[in-house]
């Protein structure tokens, strides 16, 4: 299920094939065994109206928890960016030396965290989450030793900044893990199964146009909460446009 959900595009033919199928077998079930009465039609309209609102509550309350996750996602890569280019600037105070290393150093990370969210590729997402924990452990060397030779204030802001540029990342990293859960993709996927069932078991007259109607409605409605909630796949991504300019404006002081 997990894996499915990393791929919006199969997500939506998935369920448009599902939900479609179960349309059918609602209306053969009712044109073969039995036929819905038209004395039971009342109350099996009020049943059918209730199971679609709360399909349709359900959906919206998935989609409000995939767009919270997107906007989650966009706010720590502009934090990432701020942190950076906030401690570029207050390496200033170390001595030329150890700041030029810094500067070169995290110059280097930047690269590193602008393709961490352009990599779509798993093989190099995994090198340059390696190539960015070796960078983080030279960052912070890079300042502990003059920190530690010259434990003054302005010496701890350097280090206060340092251990910002590590947090963000860790806070990011968080934040592409924290996806819609499982179980709540289930019980929706379940509960949109039971909707066309009904919608196929109720109509009069089968027509396969119409049955379509709500599969397509529902299986478009899953590929956008699952092309928002995933974080590499999705059509609609974050973009590191702060990180991008933050590297021009290094690179062009």
């Amino acid at each position: 299920m997990n894996a499915l959900m990393n791929l919006p595009r199969l997500v939506f033919v998935v369920s448009l094939i599902l939900l479609w199928l179960s349309a059918l077998v609602g209306a053969t079930f009712a044109k073969r065994f039995r036929p819905l009465k038209e004395d039971e039609r009342e109350d099996f309209g009020v049943v059918e109206a209730a199971i679609l609102t709360l399909l349709g509550l359900l959906i919206g309350f998935t989609f409000s928890m995939a767009i919270s996750r997107y906007d989650q996602r966009k706010n720590y890569e502009e934090e990432e960016a701020n942190a950076i280019g906030t401690e570029y600037l207050r390496a200033e105070l170390l001595p030329a030396a150890d700041a030029a290393k810094v500067h070169d150093l995290l110059k280097k990370y930047l690269e590193q965290r602008i393709l961490f969210y352009e990599v779509r590729d798993r093989a190099q997402l995994e090198q340059i989450n390696a190539t960015t924990t070796r960078l983080q452990t030279e960052l912070w060397s890079s300042v502990r030793e003059p920190v530690a030779a010259q434990p003054t204030p302005v010496a701890a802001i350097v280090a206060s900044g340092m251990n910002d540029v590590l947090n963000t990342q860790g806070y990011t990293q968080a934040a592409w893990w924290n996806r819609i859960p499982t179980a709540a993709w289930m019980l929706m996927a379940a509960l949109a199964i039971g909707c066309n069932l009904l919608v196929g078991y109720g109509e009069r007259k089968t027509n396969r146009f119409l049955l379509m109607v709500l599969p397509l409605a529902v299986s478009v409605s899953f590929f956008l909460v699952a092309d928002i909630d995933s974080p590499r796949r999705g059509l609609i991504s974050v973009q590191p446009q702060n990180l991008i300019s933050l590297s021009q404006s290094l690179d062009h002081p």
